[in-house]
């Protein structure tokens, strides 16, 4: 039998917690195909087999946190079945004429079943794009006896992978399903009590069902609200109370253990104005045929991107990690790309950046940004970052004091461009210019470097963005 682990999905993950199994003991698993839904400090992830065969055992429940390498589950492989094939052929004729009888109910339950179209999305999902969606057939479920619900709900509602994917084997989409979950979450009970009032041909949950309100209007003062998230509009105050207490979500203790070991770093800070001038320039230039040509829009900071590789080729101190022992230089160039999402804070990763063209670069940033976004990130997407940028610009902010993303020893904000007064010289003296300003913040772990190697670094960035021409290449 083959013992699954519990896989390490980040450098300073420990541990991981079991959100949802998505095969159950006797169910066939192909190598690779999604296994398990673990909740990481950040988000979930699909883990896939790392076997062949059949699961036969579920270690760890659902809920449960454990460390790494921890078994959770096992599966029996074929080179197993293989074995007990031979050992059971050495009884007589009536025991071993139990195992076909044995086997029908199994079959005859699974035949309805289609067989899943073959998995083409992140980690061996099955996930497919919107334009796919709608141009895929979409096939009532056999002998549904009833029309599938109007979709009058929120299209945009949040859920886990495997709700996801349960609502793609039924045909279902978000707007059909009232989910009961924190914040409006759809929870797999959710799909399935739509499935079911298909099936039977009852009507479909109500939008607004009483024995969904009604929880929140009967809790008593001090219950704690449903650890969906954060934000205001998640927040319910029950009847007569004047506090609420929101448990942490996962992702939100992962934050808070990230940030208690980052400030434990002694920061340091280097800000400069970048002329972003020959920037906006050159994405002008480019951004409407290469919209028309790729299909997404070019963003800034595959350029910002490069600007930090050429400078972390000149200062290769500042992609590095810090260990007890000293600064652990890296050869690779793995960035760290902040990503904010609804509960928090991501920082996925796109290795050797080095390599990819500008191009290739706001491609995968793109692409890595919206696994986030989607909770479908793959477990390549977790750690071994070597340097952070974050875009705070995006939300128009002008000065941001970044933390480090440790064990890294840097990390760079690049902020709103805004046009600006600023005095040029000219030969017939200074003269008043409405220029585009990018504030850029650099933050060092001082144990690694000093001010003066950050400013240099950072003003190896700078010059290399102001000086971005006609000739610089996006492929």
């Amino acid at each position: 039998m083959a013992k699954v682990t519990m896989p390490q999905l980040g450098e300073s993950v420990a541990e991981g917690t079991i959100g949802k199994w998505l095969k159950q003991p006797g169910d066939h698993v192909d190598k690779y195909e999604p296994l398990v839904e673990v909740v990481t400090d950040k988000v979930n992830a699909e883990v896939p087999s790392p076997f062949e065969g059949i699961l036969r055992e579920i270690l760890v429940e659902e809920g449960a946190t454990v460390p790494n390498n921890a078994e959770i589950a096992v599966i029996e492989t074929a080179d197993d079945g293989t074995a007990d094939a031979a050992a059971a052929a050495a009884p007589t004729g009536p025991v071993a004429s139990s195992t076909p009888a044995a086997a029908a109910p199994t079959s005859a339950v699974a035949s309805p079943s289609p067989e899943p179209a073959m998995a083409t999305g992140p980690a061996g999902s099955d996930e497919r794009g919107p334009a796919e969606m709608a141009a895929a057939p979409s096939a009532a479920p056999t002998g549904s006896p009833a029309a599938a619900p109007p979709a009058t709900a929120d299209p945009d509602a949040r859920m886990t992978p495997a709700v996801r994917r349960l609502l793609r084997e039924h045909d279902l989409t978000a707007a059909q399903i009232t989910g009961t979950g924190g914040g409006g979450r759809i929870t797999r009970e959710d799909v399935l009590r739509v499935v079911e009032s298909i099936r039977t041909g009852g009507a479909a949950p109500a939008p607004a069902a009483a024995s969904v309100a009604a929880p929140p209007a009967t809790a008593p003062a001090g219950t704690a609200a449903p650890a969906a998230g954060t934000s205001a509009s998640a927040i319910v105050f029950p009847d007569g109370a004047d506090e609420v207490l929101l448990p942490m979500t996962q992702m939100r203790k992962g934050i808070a253990a990230q940030m208690t070991r980052a400030l434990a770093v002694p920061h340091a800070y280097v800000h400069m104005e970048v002329d972003a001038s020959a920037l906006v320039r050159a994405r002008e230039a480019a951004k409407r045929e290469y919209q028309a040509r790729e299909g997404i829009s070019l963003s800034y900071v595959p350029f910002v991107i490069k600007a930090v590789v050429d400078a972390l080729r000149r200062q290769p101190a500042f992609n590095a990690h810090w260990t007890e022992a000293g600064l652990l230089a890296k050869r690779r160039i793995h960035m760290g790309v902040a990503v904010a999402v609804d509960d928090g804070l991501l920082v996925p990763v796109v290795r050797d950046v080095d390599q990819l063209s500008i191009s290739g670069l706001n491609r995968a940033i793109a692409e890595v940004a919206a696994r986030a976004r989607a909770g479908r990130l793959k477990l390549d997407d977790y750690g071994g970052s070597t340097f952070t940028i974050d875009n705070t610009g995006w939300f128009g902010s002008n000065l941001t004091m970044p933390i480090i993303n440790v064990p890294e020893v840097a990390i760079l904000t690049m902020e709103a461009i805004t046009k600006r007064p600023v005095v040029r010289e000219t030969p017939e003296g200074d003269v008043i210019a409405i220029r585009p300003v990018m504030n850029m913040v650099l933050a060092i772990d001082h144990r690694a470097n000093d001010g003066a190697q950050a400013a240099g670094f950072l003003r190896s960035i700078k010059t290399w963005l102001e000086a971005i021409g006609p000739e610089t290449p996006v492929y």
